[in-house]
């Protein structure tokens, strides 16, 4: 099976994947525990470094470049310092930013995470500050989001990623196109509060938590092939792909039932911080390689069993998860 998979992951570089949806900059402050304030019980930080990290959409195009695929982001950002941040960290990593749109009447979405730790200590999140909500896109703006969205088969893209927090840039206008373009290409869709609003599309990756909310109870051994075929049943998709923490993962196909796939690695995670922006990235370009279903989830499985050993929002490279094969 390893050389197999092997084959599919030759295939990423050749791939041009786009990402569309909700950009989020991932704020780090790390300092040093030094004493007590006086003011309050909480521990005083000595700033030490301050640095901004792509997450939600931002962190599945990440991961999509490192594992070796060419790759476009599509949404907007508000022309800010976290905006402009954000921007030049994805340029660097390899995306393509040009439509990416900076709005002055938007403002960024930001999690702000404070790490503390001391000099031989590793650093914990000890707080997490959120700057978000939804922010409905100007007409201007979503007309230059759409017509991104409709040049894509001409551009020669092989898959779409939608990231979907519920920010305002997934309009139903979006959502239309998107469902026109899954008979074109491989559609992924990793959506926080709506999967089932989307149609037709090739898969959706909910979380357990995610299923919950979509289908009413919780996803458990008794309940998951109930979830997993309702939701087929209601999205048209090919596929549903259930993350399901230290259970690995569960994959539905409307043809082909159920597969489980034990968690790859240790289930003992340092940080599961975008590791599902790991696995739809991973999953996407795998299916768009030719790869089945769960073939794909396999690759997908292993990949995030790499990025949870990593601490915050991290990447996977194709190097690595090449060297997963080496082990089998």
């Amino acid at each position: 099976m390893t050389q197999g998979l092997r084959a599919y992951i030759d295939k990423f570089p050749s791939l041009r994947v786009a990402v569309v949806g909700d950009f989020i900059a991932d704020e780090f402050i790390h300092g040093d525990t030094s004493r007590i304030s006086r003011e309050a019980p909480v521990i005083v930080l000595d700033f030490n470094s301050r640095e901004i990290l792509p997450g939600g959409g931002g962190n599945a195009a990440m991961n999509t470049a490192s594992l070796g695929g060419g790759v476009s982001a599509i949404g907007a950002l508000g022309a800010d310092p976290n905006g402009e941040a954000l921007k030049q960290v994805l340029s660097r990593g390899g995306v393509g930013t040009g439509s990416l749109y900076l709005e002055g009447e938007r403002f960024t979405p930001t999690k702000m995470r404070i790490m503390a730790g001391g000099r031989n200590t590793s650093r914990q999140q000890v707080i997490r500050v959120d700057h978000e909500r939804q922010l409905p896109m100007s007409s201007s703006l979503e007309a230059r989001v759409l017509d991104a969205l409709e040049a894509l088969p001409g551009e020669g893209v092989n898959a779409l990623i939608v990231s979907d927090y519920g920010l305002g840039v997934v309009t139903d206008a979006v959502r239309e196109i998107v469902g026109r373009l899954a008979g074109k290409m491989i559609v992924s869709v990793d959506s926080r509060h709506g999967a089932d609003a989307f149609k037709g599309v090739t898969a959706i990756t909910p979380n357990e938590e995610e299923v919950e909310a979509l289908v009413g109870y919780v996803p458990d051994e008794a309940r998951l092939d109930e979830a997993g075929n309702t939701l087929l049943e209601r999205t048209g998709a090919r596929a549903v792909l259930i993350t399901r923490g230290s259970k690995g993962m569960s994959v539905f196909e409307n043809e082909g039932g159920r597969t489980d796939i034990p968690v790859y690695g240790s289930d003992e995670a340092a940080d599961v911080t975008g590791a599902g922006d790991t696995v739809i990235a991973a999953f996407t370009l795998s299916l768009a390689s030719g790869a089945s279903v769960p073939e794909a989830a396999e690759i997908a499985n292993r990949s995030a069993g790499l990025v949870v050993m990593k601490r915050g929002t991290a990447v996977v490279y194709r190097d690595e998860l090449l060297g997963t094969l080496e082990e089998d």
